[in-house]
C-alpha cells in the first residue's frame, strides 16, 4: 500500500475554477455536524476564529484509492494537510484559532483518521452535503461518490473573512494560513 502522508511527484495542480468566489464575507448557516468526538457542533454558534479545513476524503492504509485519483486536481493529499494542521496546532492556539476538518466521509471513517494520524482538533462530518447547499462549497464526482473540494475557510464569529481555494499544495495549507493569521 501507498504512503498516504507523502505526496506524489508531479501531482497535478488544481486551477480556480470560480466556485468559491462568492465565499468572503458570508455566514456560517446554522446546521448540526457530527464531530468525531460524537457531538453535534455548530460552527456558526462558535466565537472567535476559526479555521474550517474542507477536504474531498481521508485515505485509509488498509482500502486502495478511487481509480484515477492522483490524476484528479486537487483530490490527493487529505493526510498530509490534515497532519499540516496537527504539527502547527499549537501555533494556531497561540493565536486564538479553533481548527476543525471537514468532509462528507462518516463519522466513523473520519475516528479511525483521527486517531491513527493523532489529530489534536475534531473532524466534522457532513455527509449529506448540508455546506454544499447552504454556501454553495464546490464538490466533484468519482466512484459514485460526491466529495468536496478542498478549500480552507477562517472564520471570525461566524462570518468568512478568507478562502483559500484552491490549496495547492495540501500538505502547506497549514502554514499559508498561519501566514495570513499573523498578518492579519
Amino acid at each position: 500500500m501507498e504512503n498516504l502522508t507523502q505526496l506524489p511527484p508531479n501531482l497535478v495542480a488544481p486551477h480556480d475554477d470560480g466556485q468559491a468566489s462568492h465565499l468572503l464575507a458570508m455566514h456560517l448557516p446554522s446546521l448540526q455536524l457530527l464531530s468525531t468526538d460524537n457531538l453535534q457542533i455548530d460552527l456558526s454558534k462558535i466565537p472567535g476564529k476559526l479555521i474550517v479545513y474542507v477536504y474531498p476524503m481521508t485515505g485509509r492504509p488498509d482500502m486502495a484509492l478511487p481509480d484515477g485519483w492522483d490524476a484528479i486536481p486537487g483530490a490527493r493529499g487529505c493526510t498530509p494537510q490534515s497532519c499540516s494542521f496537527r504539527d502547527h496546532y499549537s501555533e494556531l492556539l497561540a493565536l486564538n484559532t479553533k481548527v476543525f476538518g471537514l468532509s462528507v466521509q462518516a463519522t466513523e471513517y473520519q475516528l479511525e483518521a483521527k486517531q491513527r494520524l493523532h489529530l489534536p482538533f475534531e473532524l466534522l462530518s457532513d455527509s449529506s452535503l448540508q455546506l454544499k447547499a447552504t454556501l454553495g462549497l464546490p464538490t466533484f464526482e468519482v466512484a459514485d461518490m460526491e466529495l468536496y473540494k478542498r478549500i480552507t475557510l477562517i472564520v471570525q464569529d461566524s462570518v468568512i473573512v478568507k478562502v483559500f481555494y484552491p490549496v495547492f499544495p495540501p500538505d502547506r495549507n497549514a502554514d499559508d494560513v498561519l501566514s495570513w493569521l499573523k498578518s492579519h
